[in-house]
């Protein structure tokens, strides 16, 4: 027999924005319904897909919500703030003793305003934690460790963390940063990896692919996606010009953000004949595009670990391609693809480092890689990820507080 509390999801991407975040928090919430009540505040406006309404559905309560441009900081960070505190509002109209309420860690300001809502309305809080902030902020530079701003923020995590019944994280070098507060507790913290959106299994390289017609390398380095503050567009491009006189290897580029605004303004002042851009794919040809590179970039700046994990790295397991990941060992990604050898980690800033690894996958044989690669991606399914987010927010719908259970 299910609790009589109700489930509310407050999250500012939601369909039908195309992110992950917001294809992420619609599988958790469609999970969730089954069984439960679910509400969701979305700061996404528009029609839902057909898929995601109707009967045994979340509903979906808009919450007014206008999104800057990511390289308007000032701008973004004062309707992120506004929107917090509209959430914060509209959390206080819908929730009720014994509710749940579940979150994401964007925009940063969101976690606090739930944490807070739910503590006053007698109900329970858990966060899903992409991204841990300051800490993003201070490894992109934006920040410096010591500053008035982010002691600040980190106070108001540790009061945030202690006000929080679960934290989930999608990475298990989370644990370290996260321990650091004086609010968390290792008991409240559950791990549950993100998935695959794409079935796993061997993908072979199509030479009459539409993303590789016009390229006449035999070897293709494909990046792909956002390419937010965490990442360094800087070491793709200057990896590319050390490799510019191999004419068996080109760089296919494709996404969207300040990183690969970054990577077109390199471009527009260099004009490397092995680099090439796509506009940003959509998702019905994802597949194909992800198919079309024999080898796939993630470049990420120094500290990563414990503070961001690519959803993005699932998906290029999932077509059978080998990565090359830039990051510390001890990141989530790096650790995956180190224990199934997936591919090659490269120190952050080396960008010889990251030329010599394609170099070297360009003259490999990747077919057991490709094999490992799908074998990897079928370990993170959708369907366990989900029931283990619904094994939580029932664990939190019958208990006051996960952390009082171990």
């Amino acid at each position: 027999m299910q609790s009589g509390g109700k489930i509310v999801v407050a999250s500012q991407h939601y369909p039908p924005d195309p992110s992950t975040t917001a294809a992420i928090m619609a599988e958790i919430a469609c999970r969730l319904a089954v069984g439960h009540e679910v509400v969701v505040l979305s700061g996404s406006p528009g029609a839902l897909p057909a898929s995601q309404s109707g009967p045994g559905k979340p509903r979906v309560v808009a919450v007014k919500n206008r999104m800057a441009g990511k390289a308007a900081l000032v701008r973004r960070g004062a309707s992120e703030l506004l929107f917090a505190a509209r959430t914060f509002l509209a959390l206080l109209r819908e929730l009720r003793r014994g509710d749940v309420v579940l979150t994401v860690t964007a925009p940063f300001m969101l976690p606090y305003a739930v944490a807070a809502a739910a503590r006053f309305k007698g109900a329970r809080s858990a966060l899903i934690m992409h991204d841990l902030f300051p800490e993003v902020l201070v490894m992109a530079g934006l920040l410096k460790p010591g500053s008035l701003v982010t002691q600040t923020m980190r106070f108001a995590n540790g009061l945030m963390f202690r006000a929080l019944n679960a934290v989930i994280t999608i990475g298990r070098d989370a644990e370290r940063p996260l321990l650091s507060y004086s609010g968390m507790r290792r008991n409240k913290i559950r791990f549950i990896p993100n998935w695959a959106t794409l079935v796993p299994g061997p993908r072979p390289l199509a030479t009459d692919s539409p993303f590789r017609k016009a390229i006449s390398a035999r070897f293709i380095v494909g990046l792909s996606g956002n390419l937010g503050f965490t990442h360094d567009p800087d070491i793709v491009f200057e990896a590319a010009r050390l490799l510019k006189d191999e004419p068996d290897i080109h760089f296919l580029l494709s996404g969207w953000g300040i990183g690969f605004a970054r990577l077109q303004q390199l471009q527009a002042a260099a004009n490397l004949s092995n680099v090439s851009f796509v506009a940003r794919v959509e998702d019905a040809e994802l597949e194909a595009f992800l198919a079309a590179a024999n080898l796939w970039i993630i470049p990420y700046r120094k500290d990563v670990a414990g503070v961001s994990v690519p959803s993005r790295f699932y998906n290029l397991l999932a077509v059978g391609r080998p990565v090359v990941l830039v990051s510390e060992p001890e990141a989530e990604a790096a650790l995956t693809v180190v224990e199934n050898g997936l591919g090659w980690v490269v120190t952050p800033g080396r960008a010889d480092q990251l030329a010599e690894a394609i170099r070297t996958a360009s003259r490999a044989d990747d077919g057991a890689m490709a094999e490992r690669a799908v074998k990897t991606a079928s370990k993170f399914d959708r369907t366990v990820a989900m029931n283990a987010y619904a094994a939580v927010i029932d664990e939190l719908l019958r208990n006051p507080d996960l952390s009082e259970q171990r």
